[in-house]
Parts: C-alpha cells; sequence; structure tokens
C-alpha cells in the first residue's frame, strides 16, 4: 500500500470560483485522491483558501466588513460549493490559519539562518491619488517581455512570466486609473533564490514523470536565470514579517500559500484524534508519493519558489514528485474572468445541473495538451452522448430486463462461452489501459478508457441480446444479463472517481455497500462481483438529455457573466 499525498493549487478567496478552477486543479486532484483511495493506497487530499494579499482586503472594504470576516464568510461559502460538487478532500482549511502563520514565520527564520535572505531597498510605486504604495496585482501596464498591455504588476497573465511592478511599462492605478505614479524607496526582504541554482537544477532533474508543459516551464526558468524573489508587502493583512524594523509588513502571498498546503495537514491531524501523524507525510516522508494539481500560471511559483523554500530551509521536507499542470479552459471562445464575472461560475453551474454533468465533461475535455473551449452546445452534445446515451443507457436496459423478466434477482444457471471470454479479454486490457492513465496523471485518456468500457459493455449486449434469447434459450440468456449485471457494477466502479454521485447510485441499485468501491484486480474478478441471487433494482434515471431550448437559454443567460 502506497502513500499518496495529493494537493490542489488554493483557490482564491475573493468570491465564487468558475469552471476553469475547477478543470485547472481541483477537480483533477479529486479525480485522482478518488483512484488512489480506490486501488487501497493510503491517500490524503489536502487544499485550502488563499485568504492573503490585496484583493482580499479590497473585497472586504467593498462588502463593508473585516477582512477577517469577510474571508471567513468566502471560506465557507467555497467550502458549502465544493461539498456540493462532491469534492473529497480530507481537509480542506485556509492559508489565513495561526498554524499557517507560524509556519510560515518558521520557514523564514530558517531562510535567514541558512543566508538565503537579503534586505534590499526598493523604488516601489507609489499612488498619491489612492493615498498608498500599490500592491503588484494592482498596478497594470505593458509586460516588457511579450508586449501584453493588461499585465499585473506580479505576473503576466499572457506569457505567465513573473513581474515586479516597476518592470511594467506605462503602469497605471487599477483603483483609480491614475498614471500619476510616483516611485519611492521602501525596504523589503528578498529570498536569494539565484543562491539555490545548483540544488534546484539537480533536484528538477530528478523528478520524473512531470507533463512536457510543466517541465518546458521550469526549464524555461532555469535557462533564462533564476531571479532573487521579494518575498515582503507593505500591506496589513497577511502573515507577519517577524523581523526588527519590518513591523506593519507582511509576507507575500505567494511565499506563505504553498506554505499552508503542510498547515492544513498540521489543521488535519489536530482536528482528529486518529490523525495524529502529519509528520508522517511531510518530515523525511521518502516513502510518500507527493503530486500537485494546478493550472500552468501557477507552475513558476511551484517547480521553483516553492521547492526553494523547502530546500533553502535546510530542513528533511518533503518536496513534490510530480507537478501536474495544465493549460486553461477558456468560455465560449474567450476568457474566464472572475473581476468581470465573464463565465460560469460554479454555484451557477450546480444552479443548472448536478455536479455529475460537469465534473465528467470537464474531465474528459481536460485541457492537459493545449486550452479547451467551452460551450454550452458542445457541453451538451458530450454529456448526452456519454452520459445519457452510454452509461445511462447501458445501467437501464440491463436492469430494467433484470428487474422485469427475472422479478429483481440475477440469475443462475448457464456456462460461460467463447463471447465472454473475448469480453473478458477486452475488458482487462482496457482496466489495464486505466490504471496507467491513472498513473500517469492523464485525466482525459482515464476519462476516454472509461467511456471505451461502457461501449464494450454495450456492444457485448447488443451482440448477445439477452432478450431475443429468453424464451427459446433461457441458460443462455442467463449468463448474459448476469455478464450484463456485472458489466454494470464494473462501468459504475471505473467511473466513480468521476461521476461518484451516479456510480453510488448504481451501485447502491446493486446491492453494494456505500463507500469507496474497490477497482477491479482483474476483468475475471470484475465479472463476478454481483454473484446470481442478488437482489437488484432499477434506480432512478441517471442523466437527463439537454435539449437545443436548453443549450440556447444557458447560452443567452450567461453571455456576459450572467447571474
Amino acid at each position: 500500500m502506497a502513500k499518496a499525498l495529493i494537493t490542489s493549487a488554493l483557490p482564491y478567496i475573493n468570491g465564487v470560483k468558475h469552471l476553469g478552477n475547477l478543470a485547472g486543479s481541483l477537480l483533477p486532484a479529486d479525480i485522482q485522491a478518488r483512484h488512489r483511495r480506490q486501488i487501497g493506497d493510503r491517500t490524503l487530499f489536502i487544499c485550502a483558501t488563499d485568504e492573503h494579499g490585496t484583493p482580499a482586503e479590497l473585497a472586504a472594504a467593498e462588502a463593508g466588513v473585516a477582512v477577517a470576516d469577510y474571508c471567513r464568510r468566502q471560506h465557507a461559502a467555497q467550502a458549502d460549493i465544493y461539498r456540493r460538487l462532491n469534492l473529497s478532500f480530507d481537509h480542506f482549511g485556509r492559508s489565513s490559519s495561526p498554524r499557517n502563520h507560524a509556519l510560515t514565520q518558521h520557514f523564514f527564520h530558517c531562510l535567514d539562518a541558512q543566508g538565503f535572505i537579503e534586505e534590499r531597498v526598493l523604488q516601489q510605486v507609489y499612488s498619491p491619488a489612492d493615498g498608498r504604495f500599490l500592491p503588484d496585482r494592482y498596478i497594470i501596464g505593458t509586460c516588457p517581455h511579450c508586449g501584453f498591455s493588461q499585465a499585473r504588476g506580479d505576473q503576466c497573465e499572457s506569457c505567465t512570466r513573473p513581474l515586479d511592478p516597476v518592470d511594467l511599462l506605462a503602469p497605471r492605478s487599477a483603483l483609480s486609473g491614475s498614471t500619476a505614479l510616483e516611485v519611492r524607496p521602501t525596504r523589503h526582504l528578498f529570498l536569494r533564490q539565484s543562491a539555490l541554482v545548483d540544488e534546484l537544477e539537480s533536484w528538477i532533474g530528478s523528478r520524473d514523470g512531470w507533463p512536457p508543459l510543466v517541465t518546458s516551464i521550469a526549464r524555461k526558468w532555469l535557462d533564462e536565470g533564476i531571479q532573487d524573489r521579494c518575498i515582503t508587502r507593505d500591506l496589513g493583512w497577511g502573515v507577519p514579517v517577524p523581523k526588527p524594523g519590518f513591523e506593519g509588513k507582511v509576507f507575500y502571498v505567494w511565499f506563505d500559500a504553498p506554505i499552508a498546503y503542510i498547515a492544513a495537514t498540521q489543521d488535519w491531524s489536530d482536528a482528529d484524534p486518529d490523525h495524529r501523524d502529519w509528520r508522517a507525510w511531510w518530515w523525511q516522508a521518502d516513502d510518500v508519493e507527493y503530486a500537485q494539481f494546478l493550472g500552468k500560471d501557477n507552475v513558476p511559483f511551484h517547480a521553483v519558489s516553492f521547492p526553494c523554500t523547502l530546500i533553502g530551509s535546510g530542513e528533511p521536507w518533503k518536496t513534490v514528485d510530480v507537478i501536474k499542470g495544465v493549460n486553461w479552459l477558456t468560455y465560449e471562445g474567450g476568457k474566464f474572468s472572475t473581476s468581470q464575472r465573464r463565465g460560469l461560475f460554479l454555484d451557477q453551474a450546480l444552479d443548472l445541473l448536478p455536479a455529475d454533468y460537469w465534473r465528467w465533461w470537464l474531465a474528459a475535455n481536460a485541457p492537459e495538451s493545449r486550452d479547451t473551449d467551452f460551450s454550452f452546445e458542445r457541453f451538451a452534445t458530450d454529456v448526452n452522448n456519454d452520459l445519457a446515451d452510454t452509461f445511462g443507457n447501458l445501467v437501464n436496459r440491463v436492469l430494467t430486463f433484470t428487474v422485469n423478466r427475472h422479478g429483481g434477482i440475477v440469475p443462475g444457471g448457464g456456462v460461460s462461452a467463447e463471447p465472454e471470454a473475448r469480453l473478458a479479454a477486452a475488458l482487462q486490457r482496457q482496466l489495464d489501459d486505466l490504471r496507467g492513465h491513472h498513473k500517469g496523471c492523464a485525466l482525459r485518456k482515464a476519462a476516454g478508457t472509461v467511456r471505451a468500457i461502457w461501449r464494450l459493455a454495450n456492444g457485448y449486449l447488443a451482440d448477445e441480446a439477452p432478450w431475443r434469447s429468453f424464451a427459446n434459450a433461457p441458460e443462455r440468456a442467463a449468463v448474459v444479463v448476469r455478464t450484463g449485471v456485472n458489466l454494470v457494477a464494473a462501468a459504475a466502479t471505473v467511473a466513480w472517481p468521476f461521476i461518484p454521485e451516479a456510480a453510488d447510485k448504481v451501485l447502491r441499485a446493486l446491492g453494494r455497500s456505500a463507500g469507496v468501491p474497490p477497482l477491479p484486480q482483474s476483468a475475471a474478478s470484475a465479472l463476478r462481483e454481483v454473484p446470481s441471487g442478488q437482489e437488484v433494482s432499477l434506480p432512478p434515471v441517471l442523466f437527463a438529455k439537454l435539449t437545443p431550448e436548453w443549450v440556447a437559454a444557458s447560452r443567452a443567460r450567461f453571455a456576459g457573466g450572467g447571474s
């Protein structure tokens, strides 16, 4: 039994997230965690809300509440949405927790003691119109690297390069729009990442199984030269800097946010007397397989900055084994935007349809090798074909026949023949492929294999047609029905990481107990999972088909972000 540590990029606290956030990190991480539980691995799935930084301060001010109260409310709202999406976190914490404050300060002290912290005087942007230093995210200008005109002062969304506000061309305040900006001196602390290049190079070289997207971004950073990183900000909300002379400053959100993976594990350990072993996951944890899931814009912080923090501390912290970075999900031909409310947000999606519709489509169309565009028309076509016509039809035709012709009892009798042997061989190949795709975190291929298993089952039933042999060859029909019921069980089991609610309904209808359904060890065992004599029932319709009228109404409702 392996130990699998899985983290998803932390969703930011300011408001409900959109489908792109779900597709980019939360859902892939959940599917991987569910699969690892299915194969019997000891699995810990950790996430948290990312609560520090200026956007939280400004959102709280706009809402007319204290920033701590704002974050507490937003955390509860996000946690409820993720529960409704069936995201199976072992713990969903907060980066503002006392544990993360203490741990962030601990890492700072370690890095300082190792000589990797340096004080520097910066020339930082000050806005007289706003009466304040402008945090990097609230300075907008042209990226000096790619020419993108809406680059933020911390990172260019177009080329993903990290930036400092003074790097921007034609900068302006994102608050007031003022271009009358001044540059004033202010003292800050830097993490000397350049002094860790050799260790970082060796570490990246020892990693295996990273997607080409992640490797190319990490190698680009190394090839162009790792720069030192300013890790403090002139803000009031965040982790205080524990150094004389830096009162009133806090740590940069991207310094403390990844540390929250560890702090949230500590919180998980604190919350349950049976979980007193957080160190087993993070401290000298060579037996742990650690995978991070995140969008491509977050890759630099996880492939360079956070490893520099861990390595530079001089302590034996667990570093990531595989970073699964993905491209972007776009919306009806354009980008999602939280600030502009453009796109479909998770609360809106759940008001439209149950979670499994969204989970399936986003997994089956995961933006792994390239960006993927969401459109309501494409979404409806895909879920109708896959969920209603393929999976739903399989469940309905087999269990309806079993209930109507066999009184809801899986029939005995008959002997498996050549069709069942061919079926078992084909199913074994698919199960082997499925395990390989999950092991490689290849979400789209894993979903495709699940779909192939559904189609294999439907093809077998179409060929063997127990409704035709029921009267004149009852023993043959019994074999096919019994095999069909077991195919339904296998189809639901392999689908459970993707569509857990529908899979649970099917497995309960087959008399299976609640909980994690183990992935079959072999096709032979899968086809014996539900024995003759087992009572089964017909679940309600699992997936209603989406009509052209639904597509048109949804597209019109959310054309500009909607409500």
